[in-house]
């Protein structure tokens, strides 16, 4: 970029616009220059002007043409055709982009040496301390799950701080960046702040020490009221209406508004607040919560969606607010739910009044966890069966908000996977036990701080069998369906797992679900030096990418244990008996479901419609609003799940009948 001195012509014009300078021989300009578009500026330290040849379009369509009005402005390099008008105190230290608008403000400045939020510890999870995450550009939930919960391991920890340090080191400078068509207009102070591409700042109170990361795929909307320090939001976030962040991770695609606090806290991919309050929270991807006086506090949270009037409590005065609390994926809270820390929530699990005994059903997924008499009592499974864990995984990919290529959070959608079956699976293994210490004829089993009824019991066997049925022939079928095969052989040969990675145990890190032993394989080797953070994403890219290879080495393992054999002594009558298995299974269980919907069609659902008529009119009003039960997009959608699932079943098995006994 070349620039050179003023002319005197240039300086001569600039003065009778109203400008000075400290030292004119410090204000450099690119050649084009026009001084006809800069008046009332004031100039000091080193400037650098580029060009102002075109007109700035503000919002409701008023044109205004580039250059600088009212503005006193202090070591700053601008670039071509931005636009700045009445500046009320002044921008310093800044490198700003080409198209930028800046109208109305306070103070935009860098005060010293700063790493724009980067490093920032968060002590998220315990506000005690002792799980402090040092916040960066490129953080990822699935690094921050590592950071945040293997604490035991202080050797990984260590390394990762002093990498991610590192970085932050890097960012360090004591100018700061204003990216390319960014509109920064009526808003108060700036101060240490580093904003990217085409971001819209509008409104905003105050922005302290902090990233706005913002690109031309993604833009940053930052609204009226809007308070943040110590932060770093990444692409696509929008954040209005007086909402309060501070020392907070913002990942990509994240909404926040209608006067939503946020502190000490990591929100990852997708997370909304509206209302309501988070205080040291781990927010995996999804973290939802609309309604005011909603509160989560010291948990870890993904896929979550918060009813009215949700709390947890993480103090019980005696040492502070030391507890902590998990709800594993897709859990949710009605409305006035109440959780003890510490607790924790199975995946997929529904919360429905207060809990103070400190539940543990993370072995029982999909459950209900009821409150009855100031008792917890838990229904193992009952989320199975329910319209809204199956509309729950629908939506979800449909409302990823992300539209930057480059994505931080890497996603498992799944429902069903060897993370939540091995749970179901150990899941049937203790409601047998239970039921096998205590007695078929025990009505009321306890177990980890609740309570379980016999009938909720020997259904959520029933529940167990039919999910893990559904999963193994789903992968068992999907194997079998983009394989080349005309023989036993070929069958045997195609149900060898290509890999031995993914036996055992499985883990969620926010969204990423993987084998244990691979990821305790990378902790190792970023424990060993052997990954820098670049390093680290591309291992967990990988792990990511080859989720379904591992899912078959998982779902062939617990096949071999059903069957009795290797997958090499499978017999063709095994195979198609898991296959009707599943289809059985998968036709149960949408049946369950497509009773479930039929709930939000009965008379009960009807009350308060056709208010002034009689049942007819009741009965017209309601499906005027919400349709019939059969034309319902969701009940097609079932039935016709269970045609398609039918018809893959029946094709499958006549494509088995027609292999030849060939090894």
């Amino acid at each position: 970029m070349t620039y050179r001195p003023l002319t005197q012509e240039e300086k001569q014009i600039l003065e009778k616009n109203g400008c000075s300078s400290e030292d004119w021989s410090r204000v450099q300009v690119k050649d084009g220059f026009n001084p006809e578009y800069v008046h009332d500026a004031r100039f000091s330290g080193d400037i650098r002007l580029g060009v102002f040849r075109r007109e700035i379009a503000l919002p409701g369509g008023v044109n205004v043409h580039s250059g600088i009005w009212h503005a006193m402005i202090h070591n700053c390099t601008i670039g071509d055709d931005c636009h700045f008008y009445n500046i009320h105190n002044y921008i310093a230290n800044y490198r700003i982009g080409d198209n930028t608008c800046i109208e109305n403000v306070n103070a935009v400045l860098v005060d010293g040496r700063t790493t724009f939020g980067n490093g920032i510890r968060v002590p998220v999870m315990n506000e005690g301390g002792g799980r402090e995450i040092p916040i960066f550009d490129r953080l990822s939930a699935s690094l921050a799950y590592i950071l945040t919960l293997y604490r035991h391991r202080p050797k990984l920890i260590q390394r990762l701080d002093e990498l991610i340090d590192e970085y932050a080191e890097a960012q360090a400078d004591t100018m700061g960046t204003i990216g390319s068509h960014v509109k920064i207009l009526n808003t108060g102070s700036i101060k240490n702040v580093r904003i990217g591409d085409y971001a819209q700042i509008t409104g905003t109170s105050r922005l302290k020490n902090g990233s706005v990361n913002s690109n031309v795929h993604a833009p940053v909307k930052l609204g009226s009221g809007v308070k943040c320090a110590d932060f770093i939001i990444s692409s696509g976030v929008e954040i209005g209406d007086s909402t309060i962040v501070e020392k907070c991770f913002v990942g990509q695609g994240c909404i926040f508004d209608k006067h939503y606090s946020a502190g000490d806290s990591l929100f990852f991919s997708n997370c909304q607040g509206m209302h309501g309050e988070a205080a040291a929270i781990f927010a995996g991807p999804y973290t939802v919560t609309h309604h005011k006086s909603t509160l989560l506090i010291a948990g870890m949270f993904s896929f979550l969606n918060a009813g009215s009037g949700s709390n947890q409590s993480n103090h019980m005065y005696k040492l502070g607010p030391i507890h902590q609390g998990i709800a594993e994926r897709g859990a949710k809270t009605t409305s006035d739910s109440y959780l003890l820390w510490p607790s924790k929530i199975g995946a997929f699990s529904l919360v429905m009044g207060r809990h103070t005994n400190h539940a543990d059903t993370s072995d029982l997924p999909f459950s209900y966890l009821i409150e009855n008499n100031s008792e917890s009592f838990l229904v193992p499974g009952a989320n199975l069966r329910t319209v809204g864990t199956i509309r729950d995984a629908q939506k979800w990919p449909k409302r990823d908000l992300r539209t930057d290529p480059d994505l931080l959070d890497l996603i498992n959608y799944n429902l069903l996977s060897p993370y939540t079956v091995r749970k179901m699976w150990r899941g049937r293994e203790i409601l047998r036990e239970i039921q096998s210490i205590s007695g078929t004829n025990t009505e009321v089993y306890g177990y980890h701080n609740c309570k379980i009824r016999n009938s909720s019991l020997v259904h959520g066997i029933d529940l167990y069998n039919i999910g893990i049925a559904k999963f193994l022939g789903n992968s068992l079928i999907t194997r079998i369906d983009r394989g080349d095969i005309n023989s036993l052989g070929d069958l045997r040969r195609r149900l060898r797992p290509d890999t031995q990675t993914g036996v055992g145990e499985w883990v969620d890190m926010a969204g990423l679900i993987a084998p244990k032993e691979a990821v305790q394989q990378l902790l190792d080797d970023i424990e060993s030096g052997k990954e820098d953070l670049d390093g680290i994403r591309r291992r967990l890219e990988e792990l990511h990418r080859n989720y379904y290879s591992y899912e078959w080495t998982w779902a062939a393992g617990k096949l071999t244990q059903i069957w009795g054999c290797e997958v090499d002594e499978v017999s063709i009558e095994q195979v198609k008996k898991t296959i009707k298995e599943w289809k059985e299974a998968v036709v149960k269980l949408d049946k369950m479901v497509y009773e479930d919907a039929r709930k939000e069609f009965d008379l009960n659902s009807q009350t308060g419609f056709g208010a002034d008529g009689d049942a007819s009119q009741q009965q017209a009003d309601f499906e005027s609003v919400r349709g019939n039960f059969e034309n319902n997009s969701f009940v097609k959608a079932v039935t016709e799940h269970i045609e398609r699932k039918s018809a893959l079943g029946k094709r499958i098995l006549e494509k088995l009948d027609t292999l030849t006994d060939e090894a």
